[in-house]
């Protein structure tokens, strides 16, 4: 009997020097996880697989770029991302006025000025789904939407409310921004 214990406990220490080798080796081994910047994930979206569904689906991806470009750090070439994800999301009448090039230094000089005045975008908020005023109008499908930005200065927050009117694409379906302005401009 005494064999058999002595057996046992080699067995047992084996096993605990096994397990215990076997989790040192895979602790360190875990792969980091990968975080993804807010400029990143509205990067990432595909919108030719993956367009917003809804007007204000949209306005909230449209809002999101926007946050990021005017809080967020992100490089020349990123920037240009961003505006030509913004340039996909315009109805062909807004992008026709807005040339890629004019529109890319149009946007690197707003942020500069929103930069340069200690203004950030807190947050934002959308009309409700069913807030969304949905007209026709040249027998296209139109929708009048709302969205209103807390900008920060400091301690100081203001909102900043928009209307933005969305058309529907004959071909596609998608909902595109047709235009926007500042509602009640101080």
């Amino acid at each position: 009997m005494g064999k058999a214990k002595k057996v046992i406990i080699v067995i047992i220490m084996v096993a605990l020097v096994g397990g215990y080798y076997f989790y040192l080796s895979n602790y360190g081994n875990k792969e980091a996880e990968t975080v993804v910047t807010a400029v990143q994930d509205v990067l990432l979206k595909d919108l030719e697989d993956d367009y917003p569904p809804t007007p204000r689906e949209v306005l909230k991806y449209y809002s999101d770029i926007t946050k990021c470009l005017y809080n967020e750090n992100y490089t020349a070439e990123q920037l240009e991302q961003m505006a030509d994800k913004l340039l996909a999301l315009f109805d062909e009448e807004l992008a026709a006025n807005n040339p890629r090039d004019q529109y890319i230094m149009d946007l690197k000089k707003e942020v500069k000025e929103f930069e340069d005045n200690g203004y950030t975008i807190a947050s934002y908020t959308t009309s409700r789904s069913t807030d969304v005023e949905e007209f026709t109008e040249d027998g296209r499908k139109c929708a009048r939407m709302y969205c209103t930005y807390a900008v920060k200065s400091g301690v100081d927050i203001k909102s900043s409310k928009q209307v933005f009117i969305l058309r529907r694409e004959t071909e596609t379906g998608r909902w595109k921004i047709l235009g926007f302005e500042l509602v009640n401009p101080e």
